[in-house]
């Protein structure tokens, strides 16, 4: 009992520092914010339309094709819910072998140009690095922004078979109101905002991309499913809040992290420096930690494809 109640205050506490993060920089991503009601499909069952991804470059028949950049990749989706709103996925519940998911947010807002170009680092190459030194497959929420000012390192991610990039929206703008003190797109401009994504990962040469969106900070309502169902994808939310945004502590990441894990979780973090500085040195704690648990490590669409 002490030990729930333990757990349960040290998540209450992550949830607050994600939100006082949003409401700072408006550029990190927290826990879901009035998300709770409008949860469809089934977590954990792959359903039409899409199928499982053949390996880039090859078609299912064995003959070599060329990817269209940018454009999402089949790869395993929920069914659309009631009325056809957009499905939402938070964990494969129904996993019973010990597999997580691993997701970073990319995220920067349309107006943070002029920071970029004062010197603040909305990227985390050493992440990146990191991830791949330690062979973890990982899904990249990427904004279209971030792979504005970045092209080079959305390209390297995007055609790495490491990794797989979802569409994080264009602007880090919310899709539902109040949320952290974000401004609020309308439905025409919601939809606009998806595809202009996807357009910036098509400009940097992005291949290995997935018909995934996950909104800026995790806020939705019916509406926002409403307005997301045109671009025929499956919201990602998580089970796991990190608490990686702003955090100075490490082993407290790590710990959060490690402590919430269950099988067919999916874990957020972030790949922005200036806003989750110490994310690549809890991840060096908490990739050995659960291996050692028996945990594999996979991308979301492998989580979602079973």
């Amino acid at each position: 009992m002490i030990l729930s109640v333990r757990n349960s205050v040290r998540t209450v506490a992550a949830v607050a520092a994600l939100g006082a993060a949003l409401a700072g920089c408006g550029g990190g991503t927290g826990a879901p914010q009035g998300s709770g009601q409008a949860r469809m499909g089934s977590p954990g069952a792959s359903a039409a339309p899409g199928t499982p991804a053949s390996p880039s470059g090859a078609s299912p028949s064995g003959a070599a094709v060329s990817p269209q950049p940018g454009a999402p990749g089949k790869a395993p989706t929920l069914a659309p819910g009631p009325n056809g709103l957009t499905p939402v996925f938070e964990r494969a519940r129904r996993r019973t072998d010990k597999v997580v998911a691993l997701t970073f947010d990319a995220d920067m807002t349309s107006d943070q140009g002029p920071r970029a170009a004062s010197g603040e680092r909305f990227d985390n190459p050493g992440l990146i690095s990191t991830l791949r030194g330690l062979q973890v497959p990982s899904t990249v929420f990427m904004t279209g922004r971030w792979a504005e000012e970045y092209p080079d390192q959305a390209k390297s991610i995007g055609t790495d078979r490491n990794f797989e990039i979802a569409n994080h929206s264009y602007s880090h703008h919310a899709f539902k109101s109040p949320c952290y003190g974000l401004p609020t797109l309308d439905e025409e401009g919601a939809r606009a905002d998806v595809e202009q994504a996807f357009e910036a990962f098509r400009a940097a040469g992005a291949v290995n991309t997935v018909p995934y969106f996950r909104f800026p900070g995790g806020c939705y309502d019916d509406r926002a499913l409403r307005a997301l169902a045109a671009a025929k994808v499956t919201a990602v939310q998580w089970d796991v809040v990190s608490g990686d945004a702003f955090a100075k502590d490490p082993d407290a990441v790590a710990e959060e992290v490690l402590a919430g894990v269950k099988p067919g979780s999916v874990v957020v973090m972030h790949c922005t420096r200036s806003a989750a500085p110490v994310t690549e040195e809890a991840v060096r704690k908490i990739v050995p930690e659960l291996r050692k648990r028996g945990y594999r490590f996979v991308k979301v669409s492998e989580l979602m494809g079973t």
